[in-house]
């Protein structure tokens, strides 16, 4: 079941269409920074966007926290959104609900497509963003600077962006089960799509208000950009595990709803 779901996800062109969507903003920024040399001050825009003029490989992780707080979370709305409510509104959810596979692995099958494409989606974004840093942006002449201040190693660099990558994935983990539990919950993919994107808003906005500081930490917001810690000298983990453990938290609770709302949901009307 999970190989067929995986397959209808990489053959459906709102998958692709989606992914080269991703990509449009943060290359338009790398020829914009090509045809100006002039980068945002250090520590303002997005994180690594000022250094890349000096060194175009640290344009992946420049295009990532681009796409993190908005593009990427919004992509995964969508594609999860559609995850069973697409499957209504096409009206083939009863027809694979027929066949000899429990609604559990169905659930399970979906999820795990979803996941899925945050992977692929967060690894071209990545590629693409490391092939236009190489030909249009800087070239690195030393060791890279950490956020820090101190120098790294192309070894440590390697190992600190391969982190980063495993932890933009999880960062939307627990934007994937929110958007599975409304999918369960509506016969309309835009519904839920539309609904996962106001969780999301409302996340941020409760970031940036002082009353909302008790509850700041379990945001599933909260943490998205916190893959900045890992290139500190030495690594600053408390965010990061923090995010971690949150995204679970989200997965778990937000998952195991959409089971308990899906085991129970009629399809057949």
């Amino acid at each position: 079941m999970i190989r067929v779901e995986l397959s209808k996800m990489l053959r459906r062109p709102l998958t692709w269409v989606t992914i080269v969507a991703l990509n449009a903003l943060p290359t338009l920024v790398a020829v914009l920074l090509a045809l100006t040399d002039i980068g945002p001050r250090p520590g303002t825009g997005p994180p690594f966007l000022s250094a890349v003029l000096t060194d175009g490989t640290l344009f992946p992780l420049a295009a990532l926290g681009i796409v993190l707080p908005l593009f990427l979370p919004v992509a995964v709305a969508v594609v999860g959104g559609d995850a069973i409510a697409g499957e209504v509104q096409s009206d083939t959810l009863r027809y694979l609900l027929v066949r000899p596979v429990s609604r559990l692995r169905l659930l399970v099958a979906k999820l795990t497509s979803i996941i899925a494409f945050v992977v692929l989606a967060t690894l071209v974004v990545a590629l693409v963003a490391y092939v236009e840093g190489k030909l249009l942006l800087g070239k690195a002449t030393g060791g890279v600077v950490s956020v820090s201040g101190s120098a790294l190693t192309q070894t440590q660099m390697a190992e600190r962006t391969g982190m980063a990558f495993v932890y933009v994935v999880l960062a939307m983990l627990g934007v994937a089960a929110i958007a599975l539990l409304l999918s369960t919950m509506t016969d309309s993919a835009v519904a839920a799509a539309l609904g996962t994107i106001g969780f999301l808003v409302a996340s941020t906005v409760l970031l940036g208000l002082d009353a909302a500081e008790s509850v700041k930490p379990y945001l599933v917001t909260r943490y998205w950009l916190s893959f900045v810690d890992l290139f500190r000298d030495p690594i600053r983990w408390t965010d990061v595990i923090h995010g971690v453990l949150a995204q679970l938290a989200y997965l778990v609770v937000f998952a195991g709803a959409a089971w308990a709302n899906f085991a129970t949901r009629d399809v057949n009307r």
